[in-house]
């Protein structure tokens, strides 16, 4: 998968099949629209593309509002990972500004999209809405055509599977800690990617050797504090594992990771934790009970079949 950072880094793709949206989570509606993508790119002869935008629209737009606590299902580097693992051939990422919110619906498909870039295809969701104000929608693209020389496609309602599966809901099962409620609508397991350092835990020196993932980005959204059942990638290398959602001192989140095949991994190199499943809630990390929950976590842990 090609990236770029302009429009007009992207200029030279061939024949591409087009669409636009933040796609955080990459979830299960996304890949609808994705597939169709690449199935008309083959049909054209052409290369799939997302123009995607970099910071979420609503931390530009609405700061203090909408955009205040919004939490996000992937960083940036998770959100690439997931576009690749789709088939998707090239991403754009556009640094989203206010100035840029300011272009209107046709502005954007007369200088952008058939301009710069030669859409042969453009290809929005049956509830897409872009441009100022959210102006623009399907049925402009629809009138454009001729215009502006390229195909309109919309993605049904029934091709998305369930109206109800959105970025929305699956913060709010993330949250709230019902992971494999937010996998199923995801069409995969909610990662955190991070290079774990080590972690010295003072009050509690029975623990398991634990390391701590810093998160890439202050905005991604974290399980409720828990423990959870994970596998742990990097490269070829990859084992079971608990991770554990601790509330700090003032009642922020931190991840924390113990890996059961620890030898196997390069402590150097960032690792994928997919999550699976949620074994207990909240703990104490220097409360004498802990040891006792972690250990029992473990071995649920090791028995489960992932």
């Amino acid at each position: 998968m090609k990236i770029f950072r302009s429009f007009e880094e992207a200029k030279n793709i061939i024949n591409p099949v087009i669409t636009t949206g933040s796609f955080d989570g990459v979830h299960i509606g996304h890949k609808a629209i994705l597939n169709r993508l690449r199935m008309l790119a083959g049909k054209y002869n052409g290369e799939s593309v997302l123009i995607t935008f970099y910071p979420h629209p609503r931390k530009v737009l609405y700061p203090d509002t909408a955009g205040k606590d919004l939490k996000l299902i992937n960083s940036q580097e998770e959100k690439l990972d997931l576009l690749e693992k789709a088939g998707l051939d090239n991403v754009i990422i556009v640094e989203f500004t206010r100035e840029f919110s300011m272009i209107t619906s046709e502005q954007f498909v007369r200088d952008i999209l058939h301009g710069i870039l030669h859409a042969k295809v453009v290809v929005a969701g049956f509830n897409h809405h872009f441009g100022f104000n959210k102006e623009g929608n399907y049925k402009q693209l629809w009138d454009w055509q001729e215009k502006y020389h390229f195909e309109a496609v919309e993605i049904p309602e029934q091709e998305v599977y369930h109206e109800t599966v959105n970025s929305t809901r699956i913060r709010q099962a993330i949250s709230e800690g019902y992971i494999q409620r937010a996998n199923a609508y995801l069409d995969h397991y909610y990662i955190i990617k991070g290079k774990p350092e080590n972690y010295l835990v003072v009050d509690a020196p029975d623990l398991p050797p634990l390391l701590q993932v810093p998160l890439t980005e202050e905005f991604k959204i974290l399980p409720s504090w828990g423990i959870y059942a994970v596998s742990v990638e990097s490269g070829l290398a990859n084992s079971k594992g608990m991770a554990i959602i601790n509330r700090k001192h003032d009642y922020t989140s931190e991840v924390l990771l113990n890996i059961f095949n620890e030898m196997k991994f390069n402590t150097d190199s960032k690792v994928t934790v997919s999550f699976h499943k949620k074994i207990h809630g909240a703990i104490n990390l220097s409360d004498n009970s802990a040891i006792s929950k972690i250990n029992l976590a473990i071995e649920e842990i090791s028995d489960l079949i992932y």
